[in-house]
């Protein structure tokens, strides 16, 4: 295993001093130690936004920066890696350290298994030299930095599960909100019409709505596909405008394609509603802060809600739910959830083929 204060050190030794990204549970100890001793850092609302940032790094210092990401962000990287850092245009390095989920041999879950057999071969298609991470690492990270010098092109440290030491992030995201955000789920549940159908973004929020009415087919728990939610919804409300359908979103999943959300706005569609359950974390992998503090909800929507306590949340509950426009409900609650929380027992295609036939009833 890696102690993430060595890897840290051996990367400044290396010159690589500015780091960017978005948490992964895999690396979560190594991006806790960058947390609490870089001055350097920017948690980042998506991957594609991190690499744009390394790349002015090392346009204004001559110096690449480290882009840290889950395996399944380099479907949003791909783009600035070919386009902007590619070799054939501007030709900038910068180093991946990317955590493999659904890695072959190793148990995850649906959502990771593809993109974990495809993860080296993604890598190799566009061109990008890696290396998988051992205890050599000092020797590997040498190699990339003088790749990267001698190339001027990005290169790849390839995570697996568990190769980091744990690491307690002692700046840990908190805040003084009074309600948990499965508590505000149970509190809307108990509100919502019998045609309401929901779409719950991935993470903590989908596993807690589950939790609380189970196999239900009026549910999409969305299990990947972090920040397209409210676009799958939109999708459904667009095509059954006789249906209430509601978007249980979070912060950082919002802030990752947050251009989705004026597009939902110009439908004006009387039957879409969007709750965000805001704790500006990124709860599900360390409580790493996001940007979501810096955000004026009330400009999102033209009808916005803001609630901090359960008593805000039941009273405007009723004019969020019957209001005939788009409108959105913006939850304050704690980071955190249940340590004893589940996971859905039904597959992702049994919880679409349960939601699709409630759906077309």
């Amino acid at each position: 295993m890696i102690n993430p204060k060595d890897f840290y050190n051996t990367l400044i030794k290396n010159n690589i001093t500015c780091f960017a990204g978005v948490p992964d549970s895999l690396l979560k100890d190594f991006c806790a130690y960058v947390t609490d001793n870089s001055g350097n850092h920017t948690i980042c609302a998506n991957e594609g936004n991190a690499a744009a940032l390394a790349c002015g790094h090392y346009l204004s210092t001559k110096k690449p920066a480290l882009v840290y990401m889950q395996n399944s962000g380099l479907g949003n990287i791909i783009n600035p890696l070919l386009s902007l850092a590619d070799r054939e245009v501007y030709n900038i390095p910068f180093l991946m350290l990317i955590g493999w989920r659904g890695e072959p041999g190793v148990k995850d879950e649906p959502q990771h298994i593809t993109q974990g057999k495809l993860t080296l071969k993604l890598l190799e298609s566009v061109g990008v030299k890696y290396e998988i991470l051992d205890e050599n690492f000092e020797k590997q990270i040498e190699k990339a930095a003088k790749y990267m010098a001698e190339n001027s092109e990005p290169f790849a440290l390839i995570a697996r599960k568990g190769i980091f030491e744990k690491y307690e992030l002692k700046n840990k995201q908190s805040n003084n909100y009074k309600m948990t955000r499965e508590e505000a789920i149970k509190i809307i549940l108990e509100k919502l019409p019998l045609n309401a159908f929901i779409v719950s973004t991935t993470g903590y929020t989908s596993r807690e709505l589950y939790e609380a009415r189970k196999a239900h087919g009026h549910d999409f728990l969305t299990v990947g596909s972090m920040g397209h939610a409210s676009s799958i919804a939109l999708g459904i409300a667009m095509n059954k405008p006789d249906k209430e359908i509601f978007c249980f979103d979070g912060d950082g999943a919002l802030l990752m394609h947050m251009g989705a959300v004026p597009v939902i706005a110009s439908k004006k569609l009387p039957n879409f509603k969007h709750v965000i359950f805001n704790n500006e974390a990124h709860d599900s992998v360390g409580a790493q802060p996001t940007a979501s503090g810096y955000i004026n909800f009330k400009g999102l929507y033209s009808k916005v809600f803001t609630v901090f306590t359960e008593e805000e949340l039941i009273k405007v509950l009723p004019e969020f739910i019957t209001i005939k426009e788009t409108a959105l409900l913006e939850i304050k609650v704690r980071c955190g959830a249940r340590k004893d929380l589940g996971r859905p027992k039904e597959s992702p295609a049994e919880n679409k083929k349960l939601f699709m036939e409630s759906l077309n009833e």
